[in-house]
């Protein structure tokens, strides 16, 4: 009779404890707002973007490190498509010099102006760019910057911004 009892009793106090855990998770959780990850040469990052009154859609962000491009696409929530990509020339862009070692670090965050915001950093440069990506009406996209500075001074021999 005993054992019953006490197994009643640790079977009781899972259950809650299972109940409880299950309730605080789904209160506290927040969805994903942007996702980061790199692996080698390439960076990816994602970002909700407005393309119209309550239209939201998810912008696909990739930095690939040996070309030296900025890559933008929007993907279609309705049908899953991706659009045409769009890119942008880092070396040019960033003004950095033939076969410099740089440090590319990006993130998105709240939409400016519609457009899924990118942060996109060179540390060896102390530059920093915030582009946005907007879709065409053709069905492409195209990734505009809205600013650029620098956020400490360069190092000796790096050319300055043009």
């Amino acid at each position: 009779m005993k054992d019953w009892g006490r197994m009643l009793w640790l079977g009781l106090g899972l259950a809650l404890g299972v109940a409880a855990t299950l309730i605080g998770y789904h209160a506290n959780s927040k969805p994903a707002l942007a996702f980061n990850d790199r692996t080698e040469d390439y960076i990816m990052t994602t970002g909700s973007m407005t393309i119209g009154p309550n239209v939201t859609v998810d912008g696909i962000w990739i930095l690939d490190y040996r070309a030296g491009k900025l890559l933008g696409t929007i993907v279609d929530k309705a049908t899953g498509k991706i659009h045409a990509w769009d890119e942008v020339d880092l070396v040019k862009e960033f003004n950095i010099p033939p076969k410099q070692n740089v440090h590319f670090l990006m993130t998105t965050g709240t939409t400016i102006r519609g457009h899924t915001a990118l942060y996109l950093a060179e540390i060896n440069t102390g530059r920093i760019g915030i582009y946005g990506m907007a879709p065409r009406g053709d069905g492409s996209i195209v990734i505009r910057m809205f600013d650029r500075n620098v956020f400490r001074r360069m190092p000796v021999g790096m050319p300055p911004d043009s």
